[in-house]
């Protein structure tokens, strides 16, 4: 099921063009008389997971460099909060609600996007989600499935949905980025169905990048650890180590993430970064703890 928020079209202009010009659709026009238009238009990024977070501060900061924005989240009253912050600055912007691990609801979330802005430069795969933290043998299959759909199975859905899109927009091409985590290379105790996503991101990442190469669509991963956003909070009072001990672990300003999301999307399709890690750095992970 997918919802758009009912006035989430901002007709406002960024104040950066970060593209070039291209000749655009929107039915909205059509409608109207205008029909296609020409002007400069900034380049078209869809966030999944908007809404909060990773996903939240990396639209702001896209927005900031001049991009026009497509938000989704499941939560259609976080992604519109988010999308008056980013038409505040002058960004054009549209908050769709969609679950991302169903196939209808992404056909009709990238419908939604090309309907509006007529092309899809950016697509940021961000969604995410956890299981409890408890013994691998007491999670449930319905644990297990919840964390593939949103992680692996909605990043699969909205990469082909993306591939699709950037293959016959005019000029072709685009940029895919996966959230992938410290968890893709390092699993945190208990944390099965999160870390196994997480590793066949990379998968989907290093495949994508291949098959889209034909295209000029490029795709890369951004790898983050302990970036500081309502999630992470608990990490102050402690966390489990592989040792068994409870231990408070550093943070990371989540707006560090933001800005390399942003210098990810803003390469010429003539250049990649396929793997980024970006970690607190005094956080646990390179070494032995």
């Amino acid at each position: 099921m997918l919802l758009a928020g009912g006035l989430g079209w901002a007709l406002s202009r960024p104040r950066r063009a970060a593209a070039t010009s291209c000749r655009c659709w929107s039915p909205n026009l059509a409608s109207s008389g205008a029909g296609w238009y020409g002007r400069a238009v900034s380049k078209v990024a869809l966030i999944t997971g908007a809404g909060s977070g990773i996903g939240k501060a990396s639209a702001l900061a896209l927005a900031a460099a001049g991009w026009s924005l497509a938000l989704c989240g499941r939560r259609l009253d976080r992604v519109e909060a988010v999308r008056t912050e980013a038409q505040a600055g002058g960004a054009e912007a549209i908050a769709l609600a969609a679950d991302v691990g169903d196939p209808p609801a992404v056909t009709a979330l990238f419908a939604e996007v090309e309907a509006r802005f007529g092309r899809l430069d950016l697509l940021f795969n961000n969604a995410g989600t956890g299981a409890p933290p408890k013994p691998m043998e007491d999670l449930t299959i319905e644990e297990w499935r919840r964390v593939l759909d949103t992680n692996l199975t909605g990043a699969f859905l909205c990469t082909q949905a993306a591939l699709r899109l950037m293959k016959r927009q005019a000029p072709r091409g685009g940029r895919i980025i996966n959230n992938g985590s410290i968890s893709a290379h390092a699993p945190r105790p208990n944390s099965a169905p999160y870390t196994a996503t997480k590793h066949a991101i990379t998968g989907l990442t290093r495949s994508t990048a291949l098959d889209g190469r034909a295209f000029d669509i490029a795709c890369g991963q951004i790898d983050i650890g302990n970036a500081e956003t309502p999630l992470t909070a608990r990490m102050a009072g402690g966390v489990p180590q592989a040792d068994g001990r409870i231990v408070p672990e550093p943070v990371m300003d989540v707006a560090d993430v933001a800005r390399a999301v942003v210098y990810m999307a803003e390469l010429p399709l003539t250049a990649n970064v396929p793997f980024m890690t970006v970690m607190a750095t005094k956080m646990p992970y390179i070494g032995r703890g």
